[in-house]
């Protein structure tokens, strides 16, 4: 039987074409990650709009750090900035930060920010705004495994169920739609446990241009989807 679900409770993204962005501008890498960092707060807000409840941004893989460094330097340097910035105004507008990924390969100091934002907003009961940062979805599942070992769980004990537990978030339920920006059309190792069944769309805008107007033909075309979960 066919699921009809609108809107979608868990939209994620993934934030490409910044450096595409700057390109066409004549403009440094840096400025199109500056201008994708800005568009988050504008594309949040017009989520919470369509009362979406979760919807997660995939900022930085796992896979990002084999960048040249002074590129992966300046990302760090605008996520530190933007969560000062920014964690304020989530706050005022009930919205609750959630950190996905590793924080071992973060420096102290952008730790704090993001451990004290989450901190801050954990309360907050409008739309879940979850980062991901220094994520890779094969990480996640290698890290959940090595905990389970560690646990000393039974491996006839382990289902489905109880190995989500020891996901980055077992509390965010897995995303309905998956938007890709920028024109390519993979996952690029993003929520790969989670996406088993999410619903996929692409498009060529530039995360930088991705506004209202795409938000909204992303959510028609999702409304057109038949979601069957493997049934008839």
């Amino acid at each position: 039987m066919t699921q009809i679900n609108y809107p979608p409770q868990h939209v994620a993204i993934i934030m490409d074409g910044n450096g595409r962005w700057a390109r066409k501008r004549v403009l440094p890498r840096l400025a199109g990650h500056k201008a994708g960092g800005e568009n988050i707060h504008t594309v949040a807000k017009i989520f919470a709009g369509y009362g979406i409840k979760y919807l997660t941004l995939y900022a930085f893989s796992t896979e990002n750090w084999n960048r040249p460094r002074a590129e992966v330097s300046g990302l760090l340097n605008l996520l530190a900035r933007k969560i000062g910035q920014e964690t304020q105004a989530f706050h005022q507008e009930n919205i609750r930060l959630v950190h996905l990924g590793r924080q071992d390969r973060l420096s102290q100091k952008l730790k704090e920010k993001v451990q004290a934002a989450v901190a801050l907003t954990k309360n907050n009961t409008g739309l879940t705004l979850c980062l991901a940062f220094d994520y890779g979805g094969r990480d996640e599942i290698v890290q959940a495994t090595r905990h389970i070992a560690s646990a000393g769980i039974p491996g006839d004990n382990i289902d489905e169920s109880s190995f989500a537990q020891y996901l980055y978030s077992p509390d965010i339920p897995d995303p309905d739609l998956i938007i890709r920006t920028g024109g390519e059309s993979r996952l690029s190792n993003f929520l790969l446990w989670q996406a088993a069944y999410s619903e996929l769309y692409f498009t060529p805008i530039l995360w930088p241009d991705f506004g209202l107007k795409e938000v909204e033909e992303a959510l028609s075309e999702y409304k057109r989807r038949q979601r069957r979960f493997g049934k008839i």
